[in-house]
Formats: C-alpha cells, sequence, structure tokens
C-alpha cells in the first residue's frame, strides 16, 4: 500500500537523506516522523522510522563514549570472506553451539540464557572460499520485551548479506520462526525473496531515465516520475528487474525495505520426542518464505549441507584468474551470478579493463576450452579466465 505522504513529509526526507553527520540525521528523521499522518498505509514506515531513530541514537552514544576516551568492545563487525551470515535466535536455541561446530571456534557458553552480549566473528570454509558468520546476542522474537542490544542486533542483519534464524525443535520452532520472519519484516528486513527488483541511482543531471527489464503492474513511466518529482528527484537512472509496484519503487526511495536471503534452522533435532511429519507439517508455512534445514548442533545433524545452502542462495559464482602461459589462481574471484568477462577485468584491475583485447574461457560458459570471448560473456561457477590487454 502507497503511504501517501504529504508534500511537507517528503520534503523532510529529503532532508534526512542529504543528512551528513549523526546528529543531523537524527534531527532530521525526528522532524519527519512528526511529519508523517497515522493511517494504515504508513504503521510499517513509522515503525521502520523510529527503529531507526533508536539505532541512530545509539550509534551517537557510542561515538560520544569514544570521544571521552572510552575503548569499549564494538558491536558493529566488518565485513570478510565471500559474505557475512548473521546468526539471530530466541534464547537457548543453541545458536552459539552451532557458531562453534560451524567455525571451531571454541564453546564457552554456560546455557544461561542471554550470555552473549556481544556479536562475535569466525569463519565458515565451504570447499575453497570462507564464509563470515557472525553470533549475535539472542533477541526474544515474538515478546514485549525490548532488550538494550536489540536495535543493533537489528542493524548487524540488515548489514549482513544472509540471514540463519536458529529456532528449537522441541519448542514450537514454526510460531518461533513465524515470529522472527514477521518482525524482521516489521524493521524492513525481507527473507522471501521478492518478484522484482529496484535500484534507483541519482544524478545532477539527464532528467529521470527507466531502464525496464521487466514489467510495472500497477504505473506508467509518467505515474513514476510524478513520484520521483514528489520527492525531489529530478535526475536518476531506475532499475527495474521482474515485476515491481509503485509501492516498491517508493519504498526503495524510502531506503525501508531490503532484502536478505535467509535459512531457518530447526536445531536439537536430537531431543526431538514428538511426531516429524506433524511438525514439518506445521512448517509449511515457514517454507514458503525461507528454506528449512533440520539440524542439531550437538551430534552434527545436517550441519554438513549448511555451506552449500548458502552458496546456492546468494547466487554467486566463483571465477579463476589466469595469466597468458602462467599458472590458474588458486584463489577465486567471487562473483554474482551473471557476472561477465568485464567484471572479472574490473575485479582485476582498471588497467585491464582499459587496455583489454579479448578473453579465453575455460569451462561452463563456453562451447569448448579456451574459446576467445568479449567483456559481456557471462560466466558459469568454476570458470577459469584468461585475459589478454594491451600494456
Amino acid at each position: 500500500m502507497p503511504t501517501n505522504l504529504p508534500p511537507e513529509a517528503k520534503a523532510k526526507w529529503l532532508k534526512f537523506t542529504e543528512a551528513k553527520t549523526v546528529e543531523e540525521k537524527i534531527a532530521a528523521l525526528e522532524e519527519f516522523i512528526s511529519s508523517v499522518p497515522k493511517h494504515k498505509g504508513t504503521e510499517n514506515l513509522m515503525y521502520w522510522a523510529t527503529r531507526r531513530l533508536s539505532q541512530l541514537k545509539e550509534e551517537l552514544e557510542e561515538q560520544r563514549k569514544k570521544k571521552g576516551g572510552s575503548s569499549g568492545p564494538k558491536f558493529y563487525i566488518e565485513k570478510s570472506g565471500a559474505a557475512q551470515v548473521v546468526i539471530l535466535g530466541p534464547p537457548l536455541s543453541g545458536k552459539s553451539l552451532l557458531f562453534s561446530r560451524l567455525t571451531g571456534i571454541p564453546y564457552d557458553s554456560p546455557g544461561i540464557p542471554y550470555t552473549t552480549r556481544l556479536p562475535k566473528p569466525g569463519m565458515l570454509k565451504f570447499e575453497n572460499i570462507y564464509f563470515q558468520l557472525i553470533d549475535t546476542p539472542s533477541i526474544p522474537f515474538g515478546s514485549n520485551e525490548r532488550i538494550s542490544w536489540y536495535n543493533r542486533t537489528i542493524g548487524l542483519a540488515r548489514n549482513a548479506d544472509m540471514l540463519f534464524i536458529v529456532v528449537d525443535a522441541t519448542n514450537g520452532p514454526d510460531s518461533m520462526a513465524m515470529s522472527a520472519i514477521e518482525e524482521l519484516e516489521e524493521n524492513g528486513i525481507y527473507l522471501k525473496k521478492p518478484k522484482g527488483k529496484v535500484e534507483i541511482i541519482r544524478g545532477s543531471r539527464g532528467g529521470i531515465n527507466l531502464v525496464i527489464n521487466g514489467k510495472i503492474v500497477d504505473a506508467t513511466a509518467d505515474d513514476i516520475k510524478k513520484m520521483l518529482k514528489e520527492y525531489k528527484i529530478d535526475h536518476a537512472i531506475v532499475k527495474v528487474w521482474g515485476e515491481v509496484s509503485l509501492d516498491d519503487i517508493e519504498a526503495q526511495i524510502l531506503e525501508n525495505r531490503t532484502y536478505r536471503p535467509g535459512i531457518v534452522l530447526v536445531n536439537k533435532m536430537d531431543l526431538f520426542k514428538g511426531d516429524l511429519n506433524e511438525m514439518m507439517r506445521r512448517m509449511e508455512t515457514v517454507s514458503k518464505v525461507a528454506p528449512i534445514i533440520y539440524i542439531s548442533a550437538i551430534t552434527g545433524l545436517g550441519l554438513e549441507s549448511i555451506g552449500r545452502h548458502i552458496f546456492s542462495s546468494l547466487d554467486i559464482i566463483r571465477v579463476y584468474t589466469k595469466q597468458p602461459n602462467g599458472d590458474v589462481a588458486e584463489k577465486p574471484l567471487v562473483l554474482r551470478k551473471g557476472a561477465t568477462v568485464r567484471d572479472v577485468a574490473e575485479s582485476v584491475h582498471s588497467r585491464i579493463l582499459k587496455g583489454f583485447k579479448y578473453a579465453r574461457v575455460y569451462g561452463k560458459s563456453v562451447k569448448y576450452n579456451g574459446e576467445r570471448v568479449g567483456l559481456d560473456h557471462r560466466l558459469e561457477d568454476g570458470d577459469v579466465v584468461e585475459i589478454y590487454s594491451k600494456g
């Protein structure tokens, strides 16, 4: 449902997006919230805005502590590896033991609720690449309890490349998983892959240009341009893939909706004594949103498949570079599915792209090994690319 914001609120939003410092963002967001009319269409936006305001205030408090000489532990974890996967779950779901089993980091939890107070990073090896896993403080999804680290943990989830939701097989896993999914959606984080995608690249000239690789289901090009201008966006490239609505485009403008692939991990299957078929039937609603893996962090059941699930869910490929008459690089480039030779050249060095002549590719994307291709050739997982360039 479109938010139907009045011009005043749209102007306040523009002020927020243009704010540079945390203090300026807080002031602008407070003004925006006060200008938004309260009705059904703005409920999710208001929920997101108030949560974002809380996060900014916590961020400002941390900045002030640093200026005051405080050097406490940091909550933010810099990304590393092929992707960052944040592990979420309610108290005693077993996520910390799972994190230990997947990363090899010793398990030091006494089994008491809320023992984990800060996020902890570790690496999961999958074949020849690594995924960064982040164990986080527990969140009591579905309750009214708002613990001190709630907003910061949600912030970690929003910044991640992928999410795990860990639930206890012996304690209503279907209801707990749905509570987590619904609460994440209230915070603008969606696990279900959307039918389409919108990207808005703002500029300083050129007007509004639409690049449609799909369809807008409920609006015309003029409707889109009109809405952008209402938000004072006069120059931008709007790219659309798949099937999107005008609401999807507005959500992209407001930056309050993001897709993160996720997996629901039903843990403690070693302790489950009920009817397995009945539990799986009850989990069908969850499976319509995210894939499910039934595991046991204690026995190791299902853990061997997690790396493969991460890899396939992220839609990434591994591409190996090779110098002419040289050896194939041991470490692959990790690129998005659909990547081209151009992406490889850009990843290696801008000079390679500038002087590009042609490339030879070995692997599944070509008819025969060593086939000569151009910059727009699409690659597949495991391909080897040999680039010939001037200079």
